[in-house]
């Protein structure tokens, strides 16, 4: 653990991101910035993941939220972002594609499983929740949260809720936190350039499905 290395670096990205918000809001962010340095302590957290929430957290506080970082939503879910402006509030969980060894053989599986799970489990404790990734990565969206509630298949409810259950049993996810679930935008994230873009659900699967024909033809 390199505590002043962590603490420059996380000095350094909020000092980058503070320019593009108000004198009043800066202490926000160097709020949240203190939560990561004191969780690094405890080696709670790690400076690639730090960075991303730092970003995405100036981002929301440019519009008006309050936002803690590393959360309890419950016994056993922490969040990564928790931003609350005026009666609302918003979880935004930050995803970059890390699959563990164990999971070599199985990861495009595994990984799906993961982004269903965290709609299903986290959705339903804000009122709105977001997907957070790196320009860099794909996030697999399931086309059926691009749905109302009561405009999804049952059946294909039951098909995620059974790649779900290959990985989460204790607890498993519930078939209703599931067939209820909302995922009301993600964010890509440009670590260079120190900013985050938040696309609708619909907008994001658009695009990565181009993207994703566009790889076909090249190979």
């Amino acid at each position: 653990m390199d505590l002043e290395k962590f603490r420059n670096d996380v000095y350094e990205v909020t000092d980058n991101l503070s320019k593009i918000l108000t004198e009043k809001d800066r202490p926000k962010l160097n709020f949240v910035r203190h939560q990561l340095i004191e969780m690094y302590q405890k080696n709670l957290v790690k400076i690639n993941h730090s960075v991303l929430e730092l970003i995405c957290a100036a981002n929301l506080i440019s519009r008006g939220y309050a936002v803690d970082v590393e959360k309890h939503v419950s016994e056993i879910l922490v969040c990564d972002i928790f931003a609350v402006k005026g009666g609302g509030n918003t979880i935004v969980e930050i995803e970059t594609g890390f699959t563990p060894p164990d999971h070599a053989m199985d990861t495009i599986d595994y990984y799906a499983a993961r982004i269903m799970s965290k709609i299903a489990r986290y959705s339903k404790f804000c009122s709105k929740f977001s997907l957070a990734t790196p320009v860099i990565g794909l996030i697999p969206v399931p086309k059926l949260f691009l749905l109302p509630p009561n405009a999804r298949d049952p059946s294909e409810v039951s098909k995620i809720k059974d790649l779900c259950d290959r990985y989460y049993k204790n607890p498993p996810i519930k078939y209703d936190d599931i067939l209820n679930a909302h995922l009301h935008s993600i964010y890509l994230i440009n670590i260079d350039k120190n900013f985050a873009k938040e696309l609708d659900p619909q907008g994001y699967v658009d695009l990565t499905e181009k993207l994703l024909q566009r790889s076909e033809v090249a190979y």
